[in-house]
């Protein structure tokens, strides 16, 4: 494949048109945001972005869950048309707790048992991500759990990487070409990481870059895993760890100290080691004289990239709301931030919305998009030569066209 081109809020709520002074132009909310052309939905439709952490089994169609659940006779969804049923996830999930969080993945998971609704969730996620102008990107799920009706975990995989494929296909027929990998992720309230492991390193040259656990935090730490993380690392493999989500430092001290893990999935809890100046507004443009712990420097010092999913850690409590949201500290304090998605559907999210609430709440213009997208395509778990090809080609072309 070759390169190409605080809560969640809906798509009428996050339409209004945001310029700079020199454009002309500020939003109703007396936003300015720098940057040639206005920053809105439509447009940042057209940035070049790469997305390193969404979930497969979090991002599907409201529809398709409806047509799959009659497909394979799942009669619990709690409603019957998609409108409504989207609205019943983004709901459930607006709970403020992680574990209530994860338990709408029920319903997903239930209809993603065959190889068909796999290949076919996989190609309208890709399809979907295209639409949205991502160009590169990092899609993960856990084949253990889509063993209920016979599949193996070899055939979940490939069915996964068909339904990529094919997702590339359309898109770069329709003009919006995307190159997606994937990381098969393991849960870590069970006990299969190891095979999971072993799994990625089996496919690592068919699309899947990489390895990840995942599930509630508390009472299952990343060291429970180890051996799946020194099998990764004795077959030079790269895996990331969801740590300091909805638990803190200590996670994120295990996940880099014992499990050398390559990025964390969340992070957003390294916050909890940074000393703020007393009465800074988190959405200032300079916090000097912040004084970081320990761990906050060793994750700023090893470029560690946070894998930040801002309308996701305000859903489930990592954050109070957007307002509190350390993205902005972190940013200015030169960490590795990426910004991502998380699960589109629980969150009713796109990588577009997801840079616009930062823009509202922090005034990030094109430039800033810009180095948050560089930031995450540096950090992609693909080569060298590939992630410069993206940076050179793809991204700093397309952001020179939105700046002016």
């Amino acid at each position: 494949m070759t390169p190409a081109t605080e809560s969640a809020v809906t798509d009428s709520a996050v339409t209004d048109s945001v310029r700079t002074a020199g454009g002309g132009a500020t939003s109703e909310t007396g936003l300015t945001v720098a940057g040639g052309q206005p920053l809105d939905l439509s447009t940042l439709a057209l940035a070049p972005k790469v997305l390193l952490h969404d979930h497969l089994d979090g991002g599907l169609r409201p529809s398709t869950v409806l047509e799959l659940a009659t497909e394979v006779g799942y009669d619990d969804l709690p409603a019957t048309d998609a409108d409504s049923l989207a609205h019943w996830f983004r709901e459930a999930a607006d709970s403020g707790s992680l574990e209530r969080y994860l338990e709408t993945f029920a319903h997903t998971v239930a209809v993603m048992q065959t190889a068909s609704a796999l290949e076919r969730v996989a190609r309208e996620c890709v399809e979907d991500l295209a639409a949205d102008g991502v160009v590169y990107a990092e899609i993960r799920y856990a084949p253990e759990q889509h063993l209920e009706r016979g599949l193996t975990l070899d055939e979940v995989v490939e069915a996964v990487l068909r339904g990529f494929a094919e997702g590339e296909a359309v898109a770069a027929a329709g003009g919006r070409p995307i190159t997606v990998r994937c990381l098969v992720t393991a849960m870590r309230h069970a006990a299969r990481a190891r095979e999971i492991a072993e799994l990625a390193v089996r496919y690592r040259d068919e699309g899947v870059v990489g390895f990840d656990i995942a599930g509630a935090e508390a009472g299952n730490p990343p060291t429970r895993h180890l051996d799946a993380f020194e099998y990764m690392r004795a077959n030079s493999a790269p895996f990331t760890i969801h740590a300091g989500e909805a638990f803190g430092l200590p996670s994120i001290h295990e996940a880099i100290a014992f499990c050398g893990t390559d990025r964390l999935g969340h992070g957003v809890r390294v916050i909890d080691d940074i000393t703020l100046p007393d009465g800074v507004d988190l959405a200032a443009s300079s916090f000097a004289g912040a004084e970081l712990g320990e761990i906050a420097n060793v994750v700023r010092d090893k470029r560690i990239p946070l894998e930040l999913c801002p309308s996701s850690n305000v859903q489930t409590g990592a954050v109070a709301s957007m307002a509190d949201h350390p993205f902005n500290a972190l940013a200015r304090l030169r960490f590795r931030v990426t910004v991502n998605t998380d699960n589109r559907l629980m969150s009713d999210t796109t990588m577009s919305k997801e840079f616009y609430r930062l823009a509202q709440q922090f005034g990030y213009g094109w430039a800033d998009f810009e180095r948050f997208t560089v930031n995450a395509m540096k950090s992609a778990f693909i080569h060298f030569d590939e992630r410069l090809a993206f940076i050179d080609d793809v991204i700093k072309p397309g952001y020179a066209v939105l700046i002016g």
